[in-house]
């Protein structure tokens, strides 16, 4: 697969708590030079972020995160974050579904999460991030089904801060249950090229890396 190709479906990431401005500027400066989809960043750089990109002819979208990365915050909370950082300039919004309701059974209530959180992203690209890594193979297929009917854009595997990322197993469980509207994005643990190819033969539409970069600035492709 074309290095362009890939480095296009990856939203360039960095999410550790200890970003600086530095970091997230040179974050932006990489997704411009290397063709990246979007930056995924912390929602208090996302004002700082917009501005510095402003002028700069450039098609790279800036991404954050809310009710992250453990998914438990208030409906409201959510839905003020997503309103906070569209107001400052997000073009998409990566959400974490309350995992804990999905485990109870409670489908509706995390349907109606979402598609709270999608009014508040006013025609912004959402992602839900539905974390596998803590579900069973039903509560993946429930996942799929309840994002469908939600009206998001995206289901995510994972926020890469839990016990494990996304692999191609759950990608391709993914592209078999999701409605045909909703794409795949595939996070936490890419850490090579072959990585990288495998989630996107698998169905993903966008890979949330923070590695994919690195390496291709280390293979001078």
């Amino acid at each position: 697969m074309d290095i362009k190709e890939i480095l296009s479906k990856c939203d360039h990431t960095l999410l550790k708590q200890t970003a600086t401005w530095e970091e997230i500027k040179k974050l932006c400066d990489e997704g411009i030079e290397y063709g990246c989809a979007s930056v995924c960043i912390p929602a208090a750089y996302v004002r700082q972020a917009a501005e510095y990109l402003d002028g700069k002819n450039t098609a790279l979208k800036i991404c954050t995160v809310i009710g992250f990365p453990n998914g438990y915050s208030t409906t409201a909370a959510k839905s003020f974050e997503a309103e906070d950082a569209v107001k400052n300039g997000a073009d998409e919004i990566d959400m974490v579904i309350n995992i804990g309701w999905l485990k109870d059974g409670r489908f509706d209530e995390v349907k109606s999460e979402i598609e709270t959180v999608k009014r508040a992203c006013q025609g912004r690209t959402l992602k839900v991030i539905v974390e596998t890594c803590l579900l069973s193979l039903e509560e993946k297929i429930e996942a799929c089904r309840i994002v469908t009917k939600a009206g998001a854009d995206y289901i995510k595997t994972s926020t890469g801060f839990s016990t494990a990322g996304a692999t191609p197993e759950d990608v391709a469980l993914f592209k078999e249950n999701v409605g045909e509207n909703i794409k795949i994005k595939a996070a936490g643990g890419i850490s090579t090229l072959e990585d990288a190819e495998e989630m996107l033969r698998m169905g993903a539409s966008r890979l949330g890396t923070s590695r994919i970069v690195a390496l291709v600035k280390q293979t001078g492709r």
